[in-house]
């Protein structure tokens, strides 16, 4: 039995292939978010675009899509934060890391995709980078007058700063 590409450790056919095919709705927003990178590695550009919510469908073309689509080799898909998105809720974010190799050039795709129900349906909304985190000096910062850490006796302005 083939593994599905979505990496979530059941056979294709159990997994993204019924949504994908059209036989299951999809139940969350997680399980869209897989089944379309899914749907990216076997290119099934008609799911790319019927889930797409209609009012975003103009912003990438369907030959556009299944170029890269055909022209990526896909490694894996990673989520790592679920915000909503379960079968009660109506709108959810799912960040995750997609890896590929474009032109011989491996990617690692960090995104923060956010996905809309609407009439008991999920569709992809939008995605974008996530927010960077910010940084947190493990030690106090060096001032200019203090002495420097050297411990040459000067101030670190007169010595390594």
């Amino acid at each position: 039995m083939e593994s599905c590409p979505c990496g979530a450790s059941q056979p294709y056919s159990e997994c993204c292939e019924p949504f994908i095919l059209g036989v299951n709705p999809v139940p969350t927003a997680e399980a869209l978010m897989r089944s379309r990178y899914t749907a990216y590695t076997r290119c099934e550009v008609d799911y790319i675009l019927r889930t797409t919510h209609p009012n975003q469908r103009n912003q990438d073309s369907e030959t556009n899509i299944r170029q890269w689509a055909q022209k990526s080799v896909w490694h894996g898909l990673n989520i790592l934060n679920i915000i909503g998105g379960g079968s009660e809720d109506s709108a959810g974010t799912v960040e995750f890391i997609a890896e590929y190799t474009e032109n011989d050039e491996r990617v690692s795709h960090h995104e923060l995709a956010e996905f809309k129900k609407e009439n008991g349906t999920w569709f992809f909304w939008d995605g974008g980078p996530p927010k960077p985190k910010q940084f947190i000096r493990p030690t106090p910062k060096t001032g200019r007058n203090d002495p420097c850490s050297c411990g040459s006796g000067k101030k670190f302005k007169k010595c390594c700063g």
